[in-house]
């Protein structure tokens, strides 16, 4: 094995990705049925529901019309939507339970992916090491330190949670969750075009040290060919590897 970079191919990274995608929509799929049944999120959906359903029937509108058949309409068809909107808007029930679908959405969308993130990506390296997802275990590849030194928890949850969680996907997720809730105007695109970037701008700065994204340079890592890289347990073992390496080029040089 080599102890210089053995940097991973791209088509093993794509495959690995793309697979440990899939296994992480499915635990968080999992765990936000789960979320949703423990909270009741399902029984103030219904009330909100149960409440459009009666001002529709009481104001003889549709509260599903897209806007431009709201344009359409006469001027009367139009205030008569607008007053069911209003009624809707006052009536405590739907607001109340309108305000708990909003707040719940949020919470069992971030903790879902965090718990996604947490079985897929932290405990799962963990007990197959070398920072290997089930998808690196699959493609051969693993993770380590830009040192050469194996990867340890703390490193390995910065990766996960800081990087991979916080920035490249929670952030991206609530600032969609806003949009499409209306809270937030043309600022969310641009901070989601701006993360882009970042990675964008982060893979090609560290095309020479194995496309590096934005979770790796916030944790140190690299994502190596297990097969041919050379892993250390920690940096003295290292040292003491390259001391001895040293000390045979020069006596094999002596003559």
């Amino acid at each position: 094995m080599a102890h210089d970079l053995q940097k991973a191919s791209a088509w093993k990274r794509i495959s690995a990705f793309l697979f440990d995608v899939i296994i992480l929509s499915v635990v968080t799929v999992l765990f936000a049925w789960g979320l949703s049944a423990l909270v009741g999120y399902n029984g103030y959906h219904r009330t909100l529901m149960a409440r459009y359903d009666a001002f529709s029937s009481e104001y003889g509108v549709d509260f599903s019309i897209t806007r431009a058949e709201y344009d359409a309409l006469e001027d009367k068809d139009r205030q008569r939507v607008d007053e069911a909107w209003q009624a809707v808007a006052e009536d405590d029930t739907a607001a109340g339970a309108y305000r708990m679908i909003l707040s719940l959405s949020v919470v069992i969308v971030s903790l879902s992916i965090l718990s996604g993130y947490m079985v897929t990506e932290f405990f799962v390296p963990l007990k197959l090491k070398n920072g290997m997802t089930l998808g690196k275990k699959i493609f051969g590849l693993g993770v380590m330190g830009t040192d050469g030194v194996r990867l340890r928890g703390p490193a390995l949850f910065i990766r996960t949670v800081l990087g991979k969680y916080t920035v490249e996907t929670m952030i991206p997720v609530l600032i969609l969750v806003m949009i499409y809730w209306g809270v937030i105007g043309v600022v969310g695109p641009v901070m989601i075009l701006l993360i882009l970037v970042g990675e964008a701008a982060a893979a090609v700065s560290t095309r020479r040290d194995g496309f590096r994204l934005i979770h790796d340079l916030m944790a140190g890592t690299v994502v190596v060919d297990f097969a041919s890289q050379r892993i250390f347990e920690s940096p003295e073992e290292k040292n003491a590897f390259l001391m001895r390496e040293a000390a045979e080029r020069a006596r094999t040089q002596e003559y």
